[in-house]
């Protein structure tokens, strides 16, 4: 397997678990626990950061065009409607 495959394939895992870790932390009333899962949700966020970042500079990933100030005015006018 080479780097980039790797790169994206934690990327990938990052992310997934991201999502779980909202997911139970929103489902705990134990605040012990919660802060516990927040606080490993907010390192998985800092490292994913970090690695996007370097599979980007290194270009394994390409994120999408910057959107124009009018497809942002469009998403927010239908938010608030």
């Amino acid at each position: 397997m080479d780097e980039k495959t790797m790169v994206n394939d934690i990327l990938s895992s990052v992310k997934a678990s991201l999502g779980s870790y909202q997911t139970a932390i929103s489902e705990t009333e134990n605040m012990s626990l919660r802060q516990t899962l927040q606080q490993i949700r907010n390192n998985d966020e800092s490292f994913q950061y970090e690695l996007f970042k370097t599979a980007e500079a290194k270009g394994y990933y390409k994120p999408a065009a910057p959107a124009s100030i009018t497809e942002i005015q469009d998403v927010k006018n239908s938010v608030q409607q």
